[in-house]
């Protein structure tokens, strides 16, 4: 079955998890290339994991680590398409390379949308997908109204407050491109473990 809405899984470290994600017709499977990270993938592993995949796009996420670096390193995993940062200063550096490119933006405040919505035409022109986290928002009336502002201007991917119950609404409700969802050995604040992840997915399903 197909699913009702773009979706991102970051952060994947096993085979398992990367092989139910590729089943469920996710978009993109990320893995976390720092070398100092606790979910770090090796060029060895990635490979490996890859090798058992078909029908998805892989993304290589960094979190500061510099565009030239980044380029060298990503040579020795075969078939990244895209490159995810968080570092704005990072972005020119990378937009003209051979990769999609995407930003992760922590948001502290609703003015950080407002920061994104005047800078949209940038990420639109650039083809940069917004990922954006947060620790702090709820999303409230005013904060969606915000998303969908911005959803209207740049592609935006949401990665917080995302529950099973009510994700189709949240999308409908927001107009974002689509959801984004952290796998890896410890899932983020907002996901309990790997089952509540599937309860997402699986509450997206297109029923045929």
């Amino acid at each position: 079955m197909a699913l009702d809405s773009f979706v991102k899984i970051s952060a994947v470290t096993n085979l398992s998890d990367a092989r139910y994600c590729a089943g469920m017709y996710v978009n993109l499977i990320g893995f976390d290339l720092d070398e100092n990270s606790k979910n770090y993938t090796s060029p060895q592993k990635f490979n490996e994991i890859t090798g058992w995949l078909s029908g998805v796009d892989y993304v290589a996420e960094f979190k500061n680590t510099h565009p030239e670096k980044i380029l060298t390193l990503i040579q020795e995993y075969k078939g990244i398409n895209f490159i995810e940062i968080q570092e704005e200063t990072h972005l020119r550096m990378l937009v003209n390379s051979s990769y999609g490119v995407i930003f992760k933006k922590e948001l502290a405040s609703e003015e950080d949308l407002d920061d994104l919505i005047a800078k949209a035409q940038f990420f639109k022109d650039f083809g940069v997908i917004l990922y954006l986290v947060s620790e702090s928002l709820e999303l409230k009336t005013s904060v969606n109204q915000k998303l969908k502002t911005l959803a209207a201007k740049a592609e935006v991917l949401l990665g917080f407050g995302i529950e099973p119950e009510t994700v189709r609404n949240l999308l409908t409700e927001t107009g974002v491109k689509g959801i984004a969802l952290e796998g890896g050995e410890e899932i983020k604040p907002g996901l309990k473990d790997f089952d509540q992840l599937a309860e997402i997915l699986e509450a997206l399903e297109i029923e045929e």
